[in-house]
């Protein structure tokens, strides 16, 4: 199984400004931006490396645990194949938060778990 990181996600409380901060200092683009029920996401990413994403995190409504450890809320990997990525990690004692993936907002599949020191981890495979 091979692993590469797949994005690094950032709570926001301004959308918006987010967005700007991070196009017109640094020239990252907008991929991919819409809402769940309860967050607003948006999927950033810079021409000369577009499989390593920002991805902004802003809920919608009071906050909640999801950033309860900070800005930086968690690193996440792609894998090809979601299902036996979770098997072997299961193998290998993880415990994930949820029994199965949950869809992305892309239409990809995803699910966390935590590292050692609690710091949250996720699995994402993309829509192929």
């Amino acid at each position: 199984m091979e692993l590469k990181i797949e994005h690094i996600a950032i709570v926001t409380k301004d959308m918006d400004t987010s967005i700007k901060f991070y196009s017109e200092l640094i020239g990252y683009k907008v991929r991919l931006r819409g809402n769940t029920k309860d967050k607003e996401l948006a999927f950033l990413y810079l021409e000369q490396q577009p499989g390593i994403e920002i991805e902004l995190i802003r809920d919608l409504g009071l906050q909640k645990e999801y950033n309860k450890n900070g800005i930086v809320n968690h690193l996440a990997f792609t894998v090809d194949d979601i299902d036996h990525a979770i098997k072997e990690f299961k193998e290998k004692n993880v415990i994930f938060q949820t029994d199965s993936p949950n869809t992305t907002l892309e239409g990809g599949r995803m699910i966390l778990f935590e590292g050692p020191y609690g710091e949250l981890l996720q699995l994402v495979e993309r829509v192929k």
